[in-house]
């Protein structure tokens, strides 16, 4: 734990900081809640002393990241469901971003504004070569890039979640924890309603000007990608499902995954063919052809 908070002062900062939970998860797993108090609170003295000032600093990231270890470390003590732990630390740092926004507004802080200012700062130093890309009405790019600023906290939950869950398992498992994990992806399937909700946000997206600024329009900007991002999941492990019922080796999904990372307008198809894959039998008529 004291590593993973002094590597944030290091250039290693980008890699180390997807790891932060993962040595406190183990700590609370692994010990008894007065043991874990103790080691904890020693552990922050310790970085404070070597930091000096730098320390309020970490000291502050690492008890914005204890709510989650305490929530997914208690379901991993009763051996939950992977996906209720995973659900549960996604909620809780969503919760806490959302709860750090209020409280500065409270305050009288307004980290949009600033956010804002930040970018608009950065694209004026940025060099000529880089600002040609950009596109050509600023204020757009910016104001568009705060609008999505949902989808981006969304987006870290999702991978601090994943991350820290796939690490801390595999080793919990390495010391005879039997922590669960995930069900094979071909066997992942969405709920139904979440098709609805994607041909919904489809059709009204059809509808609405991209540069609006109306709450539709922001709502829409947000869950559109999402929505995709899902869908696409779901084609994916529809391919891990084609591939182990006619018991081929899993080329065909791992050649989809490797496109859809070179090719990202191909987003849309995933997900559509994850739309069909939920909506109708598919699978069922598969088998029945086998």
């Amino acid at each position: 734990m004291i590593l993973s908070l002094l590597s944030l002062m290091t250039p290693f900062i980008i890699f180390t900081c997807s790891f932060l939970m993962v040595p406190v998860l183990m700590l609370y797993v692994k010990s008894s809640p007065k043991r874990f108090v103790i080691s904890y609170v020693i552990s922050l003295l310790v970085v404070y002393v070597l930091t000096q000032w730098l320390g309020l600093y970490l000291i502050t990231i690492a008890l914005i990241m204890l709510p989650p270890v305490l929530i997914m470390g208690n379901l991993y003590k009763r051996k939950a469901a992977a996906r209720s732990v995973m659900t549960a630390g996604i909620v809780t740092i969503l919760a806490e971003s959302l709860l750090s926004l209020l409280a500065s507004y409270a305050m009288g802080f307004d980290p949009v504004a600033k956010f804002k200012q930040f970018m608009i700062d950065s694209i004026a130093t940025m060099p000529a070569g880089i600002q040609e890309i950009l596109p050509k009405d600023q204020d757009w790019y910016v104001g568009f890039i705060v609008q999505v600023i949902p989808l981006y906290l969304i987006f870290v939950a999702l991978f601090l979640t994943f991350v820290t869950h796939g690490v801390t398992r595999w080793f919990l498992n390495k010391t005879g924890e039997g922590i669960p994990g995930l069900r094979p992806m071909r066997e992942w399937m969405l709920q139904r309603s979440l098709v609805w909700i994607y041909l919904v946000a489809f059709v009204l997206d059809l509808f609405t000007k991209p540069d609006s600024s109306s709450l539709i329009s922001t709502l829409l900007m947000n869950a559109m990608p999402l929505l995709m991002l899902v869908f696409a999941v779901q084609a994916i492990g529809f391919l891990f499902y084609v591939a182990h019922a006619n018991k081929w080796k899993p080329i065909l999904p791992i050649v989809a995954i490797i496109i859809l990372v070179f090719m990202p307008p191909l987003f849309i198809v995933y997900s559509l063919l994850g739309v069909f894959d939920v909506a109708f039998p598919i699978r069922e008529r598969f088998k029945k052809n086998l």
